[in-house]
């Protein structure tokens, strides 16, 4: 079905890969908030995967689907051997990462500083497509340092779509590897969407979807008036409670509310399961911080999340305390 979406461009809201935050138990814990957002993993080196636990780089939940795998690497060879060893683990999709800016990206010689490659970015992609089963798709950013983002981003779209890549999603800024921190280089790049809807205009057969500095589902409404795709990241992080409105208003689905009392009570679960095979009640909490963002008692529910979920000999317990402090009445208002 994913596959058909993407031929199709269909229209599909996405949120971010980003590195430390969304690991299998974030994925987990917005899942439970749309059934359609594709969700994607934190970046997972290629090396990494050949040479070390697969199990714990890759496994994840089933309930996760749709759920893509971002590999970072440079080197044809051994992006397909990642792909291959992947494969058995049932991701939706493979999505090769030429965007992100960090310095231990910089130093393996890929991420962002790729976009100066196209032409090896293309090879790669083509090595992962001959031996993927699923969708092949390509994150980048418009340009680094002292690129012309039009060249640029024309260059790779180019090597990455004739290589046989799926769909293309840009992050709508350039990245500054020489000066900028990473952090950095999440805000101050200005952003040019209409660069990325250019993109789109000249490659009306592929799916393209835009990234960088959305804040919301109406900005995100907005976009999908030019593109196929939108993709949230840490808009959708720090307010997660924006993922319950995607399915109705991104997809059009007629849905019931959520429940948060199930959400409560399915994370509740989660945690104790994780618990009791060795894990840490905050490897959970940590990610559900943010749910409530301008609600009433949202502020007492973080205090709850960040330090009793820390404390020896708690529980899960702490979810439920961490719940009671909201008042969902003023939820319910803030949504409509």
């Amino acid at each position: 079905m994913y596959r058909t979406m993407l031929e199709n461009q269909t229209k599909i809201f996405a949120v971010a890969p980003m590195i430390d935050w969304t690991d299998r138990h974030c994925r987990f814990f917005h899942r439970q908030l749309s059934q359609r957002a594709v969700l994607y993993t934190e970046m997972v080196v290629a090396d990494g995967i050949i040479h070390g636990d697969r199990d714990r780089l890759l496994g994840f939940d089933q309930a996760e689907h749709p759920v893509a795998l971002q590999l970072g690497g440079s080197e044809p060879a051994k992006l397909a051997e990642a792909v291959r060893l992947a494969a058995p683990f049932g991701y939706d999709e493979i999505n090769l990462n030429v965007g992100c800016p960090s310095d231990r990206v910089q130093s393996g010689a890929f991420g962002a500083c790729l976009m100066r490659e196209p032409e090896l970015v293309g090879a790669c992609v083509a090595a992962m497509k001959a031996v993927s089963a699923v969708p092949v798709t390509v994150k980048c950013r418009i340009g680094v340092d002292e690129q012309d983002p039009e060249i640029a981003l024309r260059d790779l779209a180019r090597a990455v779509i004739d290589a046989g890549a799926d769909a293309v999603w840009v992050h709508a800024r350039k990245a500054w590897l020489d000066g900028l921190s990473p952090k950095e280089n999440r805000d101050i790049p200005p952003l040019d969407y209409d660069i990325v809807y250019r993109l789109k205009q000249e490659y009306c057969n592929v799916f393209i979807g835009i990234n960088g500095g959305i804040a919301d589902l109406n900005q995100a409404l907005e976009h999908l008036n030019h593109v196929d795709g939108v993709m949230l990241g840490r808009a959708a992080y720090h307010n997660a409670a924006l993922l319950a409105e995607v399915d109705r208003r991104i997809y059009g689905m007629d849905v019931p509310d959520v429940d948060w009392d199930a959400v409560r009570d399915t994370m509740m679960a989660y945690a104790a399961e994780h618990m009791a095979s060795g894990g840490r009640l905050g490897h959970v909490t940590r990610h559900m911080v943010g749910l409530f963002q301008g609600v009433r008692g949202a502020r007492r529910f973080r205090q709850i999340l960040s330090t009793d979920a820390v404390r020896p000999g708690a529980g899960p317990e702490v979810i439920a305390a961490a719940f009671a402090e909201i008042d969902f009445a003023d939820l319910t208002a803030a949504a409509a």
